[in-house]
């Protein structure tokens, strides 16, 4: 594995958050793809935050899911995020390792600020 490459997700944890990361140009097509996610698996979406929210350093769109909705969810939002990032991390209640050491990627990672925790 190339040490520059993020590490893909694993079904490791019971809950997971799912951030979809966009700009302007491409904020339709997230929105689009953030509730069709959401529709199709039963989910619940976030905002779609048209600024920085959090450790997140773009735009971004949250989904909540379990490992229960992870082998269908991750495989699916990796084959229709038409070249977005996502982060995808567990969901244990400490932020800190969350969304490091638990922290996985569809896409480029992409930076974010610890600072906010």
């Amino acid at each position: 594995m190339n040490m520059n490459t993020p590490p893909r997700p694993i079904n490791s944890h019971k809950a997971y958050h799912a951030h979809v990361y966009f700009d302007q140009a491409t904020l339709p097509f997230a929105s689009r793809l953030c509730h069709a996610a959401g529709k199709k698996f039963g989910l619940e979406i976030g905002r779609v935050n048209q600024k920085t929210v959090g450790p997140h350093t773009k735009w971004s769109c949250q989904i909540l899911f379990s490992d229960q909705s992870f082998d269908l969810l991750v495989p699916w939002l990796d084959a229709h995020r038409d070249g977005l990032s996502v982060l995808i991390h567990a969901d244990t209640g400490d932020d800190i390792k969350d969304h490091t050491t638990f922290a996985y990627w569809l896409g480029d990672a992409v930076a974010l600020n610890f600072d906010a925790f």
